[in-house]
């Protein structure tokens, strides 16, 4: 373990790192080093008072088991993934480049928390203490959760069209800001091009928002996978997350049923597609 110092930051890293690329850009105003998918983070604000958020691979980050090699080649190849799904309810590619040791991409600054803060607010406190994010986001009126997911599912039905699948979507994807109300997805390195076939036999992702196939080698993975993705966050943002009894419903009675039946265990007994699905749900919201 080495300290890194980054102009007025610090922060702990597996061994030594050149960052020097990183002056050039402006001040490094936060580092967001806890995390575990070969990944390190910065608030960048520049001369002009422009905020940016970079994403780097290529650091041996104190949390990553995997290859280094591995975390560079992915973020890389997330770029054109970024590119293809631009969309109001995501955050904003501005540049992206390679480094003498890995892999930058830069994004406009969001100035939203996280609803799934690991490592500030780990379960319980993500779900019971006042400051956190998730917790503040709960109180919110149902009213203004249903509009934030309406903008989640409104990004996913284009996601669809584009004819991408979303792998690893969770609360750790969403951002929301407290003062203006508004969600930006912002981590979608994992979709891709679909249908496609489960080869790992237990995809990236949380538990509480994954289908049955997600953890079956061989399994096709498509939209109607996401139908249950976006069943599930339903379930998360106004429900019992994995308890999907009617009493921890918020919303109507009848989101409640377009709800569960998108998070049908068997496949066919789900909606066809996100499209159909969003136009379910759309029809009472």
């Amino acid at each position: 373990m080495v300290t890194i110092h980054l102009q007025s930051k610090s922060f702990p890293l597996r061994a030594s790192h050149d960052f020097s690329w990183l002056d050039s850009m402006g001040e490094v105003f936060a580092v967001f080093h806890e995390q575990d998918s070969g990944n390190i983070s910065f608030g960048v604000r520049q001369e002009d008072g422009r905020k940016l958020f970079v994403k780097y691979a290529g650091a041996e980050t104190v949390h990553y088991q995997g290859d280094i090699k591995e975390a560079v080649q992915r973020l890389q190849q997330a770029m054109a993934v970024y590119a293809d799904l631009t969309h109001r309810s995501l955050i904003n590619l501005v540049n992206h480049f390679a480094t003498r040791d890995g892999y930058a991409a830069v994004f406009d600054w969001f100035e939203g928390e996280n609803l799934h803060p690991h490592w500030s607010f780990p379960p319980p406190a993500k779900y019971t203490d006042p400051a956190s994010p998730f917790y503040r986001y709960r109180q919110l009126p149902v009213e203004q959760r249903m509009a934030s997911l309406d903008e989640i599912y409104a990004f996913h039905a284009a996601v669809e069209q584009k004819g991408y699948v979303a792998v690893d979507f969770y609360d750790g994807s969403i951002m929301y800001d407290f003062e203006s109300d508004s969600t930006r997805i912002c981590d979608i390195d994992f979709y891709r091009k679909g249908p496609f076939t489960n080869h790992m036999g237990r995809l990236w992702g949380s538990a509480r928002f994954m289908s049955p196939e997600e953890f079956v080698k061989g399994a096709a993975i498509d939209g109607i996978t996401n139908v249950f993705n976006m069943g599930a966050t339903a379930f998360v943002l106004l429900g019992g997350e994995l308890d999907r009894d009617y009493s921890k419903w918020e919303a109507s009675p009848e989101l409640y049923e377009v709800a569960l039946k998108a998070v049908e265990p068997d496949r066919q007994q789900r909606y066809s597609s996100m499209a159909e699905f969003y136009e379910a749900w759309r029809r009472f919201f």
